[in-house]
C-alpha cells in the first residue's frame, strides 16, 4: 500500500473528490475529459517538481477558486503519514503564487518528498519522448534517479540555482566579476559531479536488469547516459572557466549536466529508439518503466519508501497479450498502481484485485 484517503479540493475540475479504500491496483474509469488524469496529476505532486503535466500552479486551480488542496495518507508502516500540498493566493484577487507541502501537519520542503516515497508515471504525451528534445529525456532520467537516490533532488536544486545565477551574469551588459563566476562554477561543479555520478550509477543498475529481459512481448532497450560534459568536479569547473568568453557571447552556459541526454537503442538491432516505429517506442518505454519499478522496489525495501506508478491510458494502446504481460509485471513490481481507462474491459484479468472508481465531471464514485 501507499496512498489512501485521497482528497482533492478545487483541483482542476474536482471541486471536492475523495477516494477511500485503495488497493494495490486502482482503476479510474470514465469518458475522456471526465477528470481521470487530474487525479493522477494530483498524486504526482507528491514528488519534487511540477507533476506529470509540468503545469503552472494557476492552471491546476479550479477556475472560480483561490487555490487548491490535495491530501493523502501515505500507508507504508504501522502509522500512516498524512501528506498534504496546497496553493493559496497571496491576496484575494491574485492567482495562486506559492505551493506548500506538509507531512502530518509539519512543513516539509518539496525536495524532501523523495525521502518519503517514489512516484513514476507514463502518459500519452511521453510517447514522443524519444523523438522530442533532450530536455524531456533528462527529466525522465532524473525522475528514475530520484526514485533510487532521494538526495538527487538536493544536488539538482543546488545546480539549477547556481546555473541560473551564472547565466544571469553571462547575459548582463557589464562584464561579470571573475571571482563571483569562479564561486558559482565551483558550486555548479560539486553539484554537477554528484548529479552525473547518480545518473551513471542508476543507468548502470537499470541496464543490468534490462539485459536479462526477454525480447517479447515488449521490445528490449539498451540505455546509456550521453554526457555533454566531464563528470569530474575539477574538470567541470575548468571547462566552464575556459568557456567564459564563448558563453558570455551566447549569454548562457553551453555545457554541463543540464545538457546531458539519455540514449536508448533497441537491443539486437542497434536502432536508435527515435528511428523505431511508434509501437516499438511505446514498448521500449514500458520496458524501461517496469524494470525501473523493480529496481526502485529493491532500493526502497530497506528504507521503507513505497513505490507508486501512475499509468495514464496505457492499457488502451496494448493488445491483450501485452496487457496481460503488463499486469503481470506490475504485480511483480510491488508498486501501488493507478491506471486510467475509458472502459473497465481494458483491465480484464484484474477483477477482484483492483479498486475501481467511476469518474464523471470531476466526481469519482467507487464502483
Amino acid at each position: 500500500m501507499a496512498f489512501d484517503r485521497i482528497q482533492l479540493a478545487d483541483f482542476r475540475n474536482h471541486r471536492a473528490t475523495r477516494l477511500d479504500g485503495s488497493a494495490r491496483f486502482n482503476l479510474l474509469v470514465g469518458a475522456n475529459g471526465a477528470g481521470k488524469t487530474n487525479v493522477l496529476e494530483a498524486l504526482s505532486l507528491f514528488t519534487p517538481g511540477r507533476g506529470l503535466r509540468r503545469a503552472q500552479l494557476a492552471e491546476m486551480t479550479r477556475d472560480d477558486a483561490a487555490g487548491f488542496a490535495i491530501g493523502a495518507d501515505l500507508v507504508s508502516g504501522v502509522t500512516p503519514v498524512r501528506l498534504g500540498t496546497a496553493v493559496q493566493a497571496d491576496a484575494p484577487a491574485q492567482k495562486p503564487a506559492r505551493r506548500i507541502v506538509q507531512a502530518s501537519g509539519a512543513p516539509l520542503p518539496a525536495a524532501r518528498l523523495a525521502e518519503w516515497l517514489s512516484v513514476a508515471w507514463l502518459t500519452p504525451a511521453m510517447d514522443r519522448l524519444f523523438t522530442d528534445s533532450a530536455s524531456g529525456r533528462r527529466r525522465f532520467l532524473d525522475r528514475m534517479v530520484l526514485a533510487i537516490r532521494p538526495e538527487h533532488a538536493t544536488h539538482s536544486g543546488r545546480y539549477e540555482k547556481a546555473l541560473r545565477e551564472r547565466n544571469r551574469l553571462l547575459s548582463a551588459d557589464r562584464a561579470p566579476d571573475p571571482s563571483w563566476l569562479e564561486a558559482l562554477e565551483r558550486e555548479m561543479a560539486e553539484a554537477g559531479a554528484a548529479i552525473a555520478a547518480n545518473r551513471a550509477a542508476v543507468v548502470d543498475e537499470l541496464s543490468a536488469r534490462l539485459a536479462v529481459l526477454p525480447d517479447a512481448p515488449f521490445a528490449r532497450p539498451e540505455i546509456a547516459v550521453d554526457p555533454a560534459s566531464p563528470a569530474d568536479a575539477d574538470a567541470l569547473a575548468d571547462k566552464w572557466r575556459q568557456s567564459r568568453g564563448a558563453e558570455r557571447g551566447a549569454g548562457r552556459t553551453l555545457s554541463g549536466p543540464h545538457r546531458d541526454d539519455l540514449a536508448v537503442v533497441m537491443s539486437g538491432t542497434g536502432r536508435p529508439a527515435s528511428d523505431c516505429s511508434t509501437g516499438e517506442q511505446k514498448a521500449l518505454l514500458i520496458a524501461i518503466t517496469l524494470s525501473h519499478a523493480t529496481l526502485a522496489k529493491d532500493h526502497g525495501a530497506d528504507g521503507g519508501r513505497p513505490l507508486v506508478l501512475l499509468l495514464d491510458e496505457v492499457a488502451a494502446h496494448l493488445d491483450p497479450v501485452r496487457r496481460a504481460a503488463l499486469f503481470e509485471r506490475l504485480d511483480a513490481s510491488g508498486a501501488q498502481v493507478w491506471m486510467t481507462g475509458t472502459e473497465l474491459a481494458l483491465f480484464s484479468g484484474l477483477e477482484g484485485r483492483a479498486a475501481v472508481w467511476r469518474v464523471a465531471d470531476g466526481v469519482a464514485e467507487k464502483a
